[in-house]
């Protein structure tokens, strides 16, 4: 990663011999609105990469066909397209350059769903298209849009205008694992990127600098390896791996009395032996291990290992693997980088919504018994950085780890509804929507708007690594929770969707043919409670009727 700003010397830098800066200005400001109505024009492919990759549903590390229809677009656009880097198979980048190539700017947003999340967009209640099948329940179908058609019109602006600088789009891999971001920065994918712009869906327009809230994060499996017996034969001939992982879930238990309060531990087990008359010779428990920082995250991490060998003491059993299959650092995001992007939020306004997309917001609110506060129409304020010691710790995110490397900052953008739980079917029934779709078009406004205001403004981009350099890492220095011998996780999900795909391939959205999913689907926008009777509605989640 960069240490300093590199010098470049696109048009601004040219302008600036020749004009006075008020002229640089204006011609900065001409371009933008320009590119406004250039990201307007591709509103339709938003609307047709929104809804794509809402019917794929694709869990992390199995993230294929959204793959080969991202990296098809980029391609046909003239990016250098690069699979399966960083040892993940359904990773990729797609890289453009213009003029000297400088400064180097990313895009990057996740791209995984949640499994058992599957539901008919636009159904403001419980009614999957498979039920419990993966599907989009957090939003992760939408972010790719606001970057590809952001650095699309971009791309054609600096064509046009002879603007240096290079394009580096990416997705975010498995975050729902926090299983590929780490690995990204490990091997060098963003050795020479100067900013990284990433997004994520939300119910509003936000950014923020400094530090931020959550929590840091190790996902680490243990697997229990000991000798099988008839259960109900010759039991005491057998040593269960099962009893070490549950006596070590138990330990943890016991631990959550001593910890303090920001720390989240969260756990399942993933094998648990094949069938009651043997005593399991194998055993995986999975958990998530959260906390404030580096230092308390490890500290939970070797209490762990620990408790692991313990359990494998009581039961005779052993430790065969402790594997890292994720991590997170906490996030901490550029100023500069935040104040530009939070100028261009303003400038751009959220969007306009409607009586349908008002009336889906609140028919979804009032099904979970939220409140019925419809959709986002003012913006909130610049975020600033979280005191961690009055933190209350939440959730993690990868991202973190690239913002210890670069200057980074994300920005959400409103293609959600405010109520939802997360993690859940209600978070997907607005991502194939025309809420989905405006939020986007907007989101991509925004990107493209901080795009111009990097490649053209010097001022950010040194600026941004000033902070990076004198402020944010001046007492803190990153380590990786993953060594260097760790690899990515590429086996999860993959059963998972082995077993789903065919039915999803099913339902793939066809552009061709259909002007949007919703339509595909045949579902009357909005359907809510009301909009058909109760007596045909499905209770059980099972999937019903809808219009």
């Amino acid at each position: 990663m960069r240490q300093s700003a590199l010098p470049f010397f696109p048009l601004a830098a040219a302008l600036a011999l020749a004009m006075p800066p008020s002229a640089q200005a204006q011609d900065l400001d001409d371009l933008k609105d320009e590119v406004l109505e250039m990201v307007d024009a591709r509103s339709k492919q938003v609307q047709e990469i929104v809804d794509m990759l809402f019917s794929f549903g694709e869990l992390g590390f199995q993230e294929f066909e959204t793959q080969r229809y991202l990296t098809g677009i980029l391609e046909d656009a003239g990016f250098d397209i690069e699979l399966g880097v960083a040892g993940m198979p359904s990773a990729w980048t797609a890289t453009w350059a213009n003029g000297s190539g400088s400064p180097v700017i990313a895009l990057g947003s996740d791209v995984d769903g949640i499994p058992q999340s599957n539901q008919k967009p636009g159904v403001g209640y419980r009614d999957p298209i498979l039920s419990l099948a993966p599907g989009h329940g957090e939003g992760h179908n939408s972010g790719q849009a606001v970057n590809i058609v952001a650095a699309l019109a971009v791309q054609e602006l600096m064509q046009r205008e002879n603007i240096d600088g290079t394009l580096l789009l990416w997705p975010g891999i498995a975050e729902e694992q926090l299983g590929s971001k780490a690995f990204f920065v490990r091997d060098g994918v963003f050795d020479d990127v100067d900013v990284n712009l990433f997004t994520h869906v939300g119910n509003n327009f936000g950014v923020s600098w400094g530090q931020g809230g959550g929590n840091a994060l190790m996902s680490v499996q243990f697997r229990f390896s000991g000798e099988t017996a008839h259960s109900a034969g010759a039991p005491w001939r057998g040593r269960s791996a099962l009893d070490a992982a549950m006596l070590m879930a138990q330990a943890i238990e016991y631990k959550r009395e001593h910890l303090e309060p920001p720390y989240r531990i969260h756990y399942v087990i993933v094998d648990g032996g094949d069938q009651p008359n043997v005593v399991p010779q194998r055993a995986t428990i999975w958990f998530y291990f959260r906390e404030r920082d580096y230092e308390h995250v490890m500290a939970i991490y070797e209490a762990a290992l620990k408790m692991a060998d313990g359990a494998a003491l009581m039961t005779g059993a052993a430790v065969d693997t402790v594997m890292t299959v994720g991590s997170a650092w906490g996030r901490h995001f550029s100023k500069p980088v935040a104040e530009t992007t939070y100028a261009n939020i303003q400038r751009v306004g959220l969007p306009e919504w409607d009586d349908a997309d008002i009336a889906l917001a609140k028919g979804i609110q009032r099904e979970l018994g939220s409140e019925e506060s419809g959709l986002e129409t003012e913006i909130g304020e610049l975020g600033g950085p979280v005191d961690l010691s009055q933190s209350r710790g939440g959730g993690s995110d990868d991202i973190g780890d690239v913002s210890w490397n670069m200057p980074t900052v994300t920005m959400r953008f409103p293609s959600n509804v405010s109520g939802t739980p997360g993690h859940n079917w209600a978070n997907g029934i607005a991502m194939a929507t025309p809420i989905a779709h405006k939020g986007a078009v907007a989101g991509a406004k925004v990107q493209a708007l901080t795009l111009l205001d990097l490649f053209l403004d010097e001022d950010v981009v040194e600026e941004a690594w000033t902070y990076f350099n004198e402020v944010q890492t001046a007492e803190t220095t990153y380590t990786p929770f993953i060594t260097a011998d760790d690899k990515p996780a590429i086996f999860l999900n993959a059963e998972i969707m082995q077993r789903w795909k065919p039915e999803l391939e099913k339902y793939y959205y066809d552009p061709t043919r259909f002007d949007s999913y919703l339509e595909q689907l045949g579902i009357e926008y909005p359907t809510v409670r009301g909009s058909i009777s109760d007596d045909s509605e499905d209770k059980d989640g099972e999937g019903g009727p809808s219009r």
